[in-house]
């Protein structure tokens, strides 16, 4: 006797949980496209080697974007930026809890607006310039950190709000610290022995280097000496700062250019590179041994 199979279904359904939706937060995502725009046209003049619009040769703008200032780990400052900017629009633009969001939006601005505010005094303090194209950014964070601060949503509280912000402040005192040692030269190589020899002969031959602490040029001259810079015969031109007087030494030597090499009666102008200085000094370059 033949069995029958008889296949019955199911009446009850599976029932999947459905994920919930949250609305982009555009104001953050409008704000970061402002920011989105500024960096990727510096990016953009960076990368064909051209000036900002508004930023003339000699102008306070020029001479921040052609500092050491402009540039972290070897690539513009406006390039990391670009990335903060995409980062935030990101978050903003993309279906998140709304206080996780919060958060990450939150200290992304604040490290940004932080890092912008220490370029600035570092610009106004080092070079006695500040660049409109750098300030524009920094109102975008200022504007992004400020709107943030007030939508702040209404469960934060209960993070708590204190141990939040000594949690976010510790980290971003870590990354300044980071930031403020790679542009202090804390992670640079030793100075080379043969730099650091050229640049005591050169001091003890009389020679003389004239330059001014906002100048491109001398800054592009330095880091081709690194560390055994700080043995050059250096003559700071502008010791008050881009806006203040010329020292007296630099005028009763008519110095007009920087940076300026005085070597015997050779007057140089622009930056000379170690093996020049070599040549008019009479330092044996290639026949150095310590």
């Amino acid at each position: 006797m033949a069995r029958k199979r008889v296949r019955g279904r199911s009446t009850a359904s599976s029932s999947q949980p459905v994920r919930p939706r949250y609305q982009p937060d555009w104001t953050a995502v409008g704000l970061a496209g402002v920011g989105l725009a500024i960096t990727a046209y510096l990016v953009m003049v960076s990368l064909l080697n051209a000036a900002p619009l508004g930023c003339t040769a000699g102008s306070a703008c020029d001479i921040v974007q052609q500092s050491r200032w402009s540039t972290l780990l070897g690539l513009p400052v406006a390039l990391w930026g670009f990335g903060l900017y995409l980062v935030i629009a990101l978050i903003a633009g993309l279906g998140r809890p709304k206080i996780g969001r919060w958060r990450s939006l939150w200290f992304l601005s604040f490290f940004g607006l932080v890092f912008s505010l220490y370029l600035t005094a570092v610009a106004w303090f080092e070079l006695g310039a500040v660049c409109a194209w750098c300030s524009a950014s920094l109102l975008v964070l200022g504007a992004l950190f400020g709107v943030l601060n007030f939508a702040r949503p209404e469960a934060a509280p209960g993070m708590p709000w204190s141990g939040f912000l000594a949690g976010q402040g510790a980290i971003l005192v870590v990354l300044m610290i980071g930031v403020h040692a790679i542009y202090a030269g804390w992670f640079d190589p030793p100075e080379d022995p043969r730099l650091r020899a050229l640049a005591e002969h050169l001091d003890r031959v009389g020679a003389v280097y004239y330059g001014a602490s906002w100048c491109p040029a001398c800054q592009e001259q330095n880091q081709m000496f690194g560390p055994a810079a700080r043995h050059l015969p250096y003559v700071e031109c502008s010791p008050q700062g881009r806006a203040g007087p010329v020292a007296f030494e630099c005028v009763a030597a008519e110095i007009s250019n920087y940076p300026t090499w005085v070597i015997g009666s050779r007057r140089l102008t622009d930056i000379q590179t170690p093996e020049d200085l070599a040549r008019y000094s009479r330092f044996n370059w290639s026949g150095w041994s310590e």
